[in-house]
């Protein structure tokens, strides 16, 4: 069966509804049942702890575990059984992701605003954190590196990671070594809304962490919006949803390279979107000859089919108006297919990662350039950024204030409350200005 046309659509003679339309993502249910249904599993792991997560890893994962941590020996096994160049790819992979995350850490910062007022930000690491890495379709020791690394370089005292257990009772060992090879050992096997629930309130064998990082499943992510409204919950990373790629594509691209970028994102699964934007018909169309060519020889051709069959191919009047178009729907993946794409960087406001030329496929990112592959989706580019350093640390602002300083700027603080009324906060300045005044004079001779 051929993969479904990328249906063709001319930006120019859509009427506002019709473009809303074009840029619709597929709708995501958070269905009545989805949502009790979550709701009772993290009830039933808060209230119950470990005997509730027993039971949820037979029902979902099908398998009975007495212990959810990996021991050495699980980790030795794991390390055994992959080939070595896996071993090796992991490990360059690594290192360019530390490279890139090492080189992106804020520094701290001190300045006096004023004669005698310093103000500073420091950074602190958030203490605990939890980690999600999925194992459904697809396991993916590529998001363990892009969660494991930023969190050792933050500096984080603890980091957990959670990763669904197979039928067998293991972890996938290409996760296991991504972990370890990012300096990550605390891992357990756990899946699901029943992993976040773990990590989000604590149990016998998790610790509580204060916030949880990683994608995953419809679960997964109503789990982690749940625990995040709870106040005795977590913190999550950022609004997670289906992978997403847009293509700006001029007439000189290569129809086979575009083609190919918009099924490495198809095939992630069938609610996942692929959109190509372009100046040239004919570009639009060799793309899409290449899109039906390409996709027959996909294993996961099924998924690719079925994301394709919510993806367009939208005609435009210049590049210009591509990149406005773009701005709109706020991709998680943007690629710049065209003859010069600095020349449109400038005006990209709204992207979580951003892929230049024809000899830079989003497959890159995802894996080994360096960059993080955790990124907003559903639009949410247009407010947030992926996960970095800054994303496992904490920014506090200090400030010290020598007398002089206080003559200096309290006057200010004083009048500013005085026109809020809050007299109190006037008060805690004036008094401090009164007290020096009368040690003035009383140093003064007479």
């Amino acid at each position: 069966m051929s993969a479904p046309r990328l249906r063709m659509l001319d930006w120019n003679l859509l009427d506002e509804a019709g473009r809303r339309a074009a840029l619709a993502r597929p709708l995501q249910s958070r269905s009545q049942d989805l949502r009790e249904g979550v709701a009772g599993i993290l009830a039933a792991v808060y209230e119950r702890g470990d005997q509730a997560l027993r039971e949820f890893s037979a029902r979902f994962d099908g398998c009975s575990l007495e212990k959810f941590e990996i021991d050495e020996g699980e980790f030795a096994a794991a390390e055994a059984v992959l080939a070595p160049a896996l071993k090796q790819a992991i490990r360059e992979a690594a290192a360019r992701i530390e490279l890139f995350h090492r080189a992106c850490m804020a520094p701290p910062v001190a300045v006096e605003t004023a004669s005698g007022v310093r103000v500073e930000r420091i950074v602190r690491a958030v203490a605990r954190v939890g980690l999600y890495v999925p194992a459904g379709s697809a396991p993916l020791p590529s998001t363990a590196l892009m969660l494991c690394i930023p969190a050792r370089l933050a500096g984080c005292r603890e980091i957990v990671l959670c990763s669904p257990p197979r039928a067998d009772g293991t972890c996938d060992p290409a996760v296991l070594y991504a972990a370890r090879s990012s300096g990550v050992t605390r891992v357990l096997k756990l899946g699901g809304a029943q992993a976040i629930a773990a990590m989000a309130f604590g149990t016998e064998s998790v610790p509580r962490c204060d916030k949880l990082f990683g994608p995953g499943n419809a679960w997964v992510t109503e789990a982690k919006l749940q625990v995040s409204c709870d106040p005795e919950g977590a913190a999550i990373d950022l609004p997670a949803g289906p992978s997403e790629v847009l293509v700006i594509a001029d007439a000189w691209a290569e129809p086979a390279f575009v083609a190919a970028d918009l099924l490495s994102q198809a095939e992630h699964g069938a609610d996942s979107q692929a959109l190509l934007l372009s100046d040239s018909r004919g570009m639009i169309e060799s793309v899409e000859r290449e899109v039906q060519h390409q996709c027959e020889a996909l294993p996961r051709a099924a998924l690719a089919r079925q994301a394709l069959a919510a993806s367009r191919a939208i005609l435009v009047e210049s590049l210009a108006q591509a990149v406005e178009v773009g701005n709109r729907y706020a991709p998680e993946h943007l690629i710049l297919h065209v003859a010069q794409p600095r020349a449109c960087l400038e005006r990209i406001e709204n992207a979580g990662s951003i892929f230049l030329g024809a000899w830079t496929p989003e497959s890159l990112g995802d894996y080994c350039s360096g960059s993080n592959h955790v990124l907003p989706t559903c639009g949410w580019a247009r407010s947030c950024s992926g996960v970095s350093v800054a994303s496992f640390q904490k920014q506090i602002t200090v400030q010290e204030c020598t007398v002089d300083g206080l003559r200096a700027i309290g006057p200010c603080a004083a009048t500013l409350a005085a026109a809020e009324g809050l007299d109190a906060h006037r008060r805690a300045v004036m008094l401090r200005l009164a007290a020096l005044e009368e040690s003035q004079r009383i140093a003064e001779p007479a």
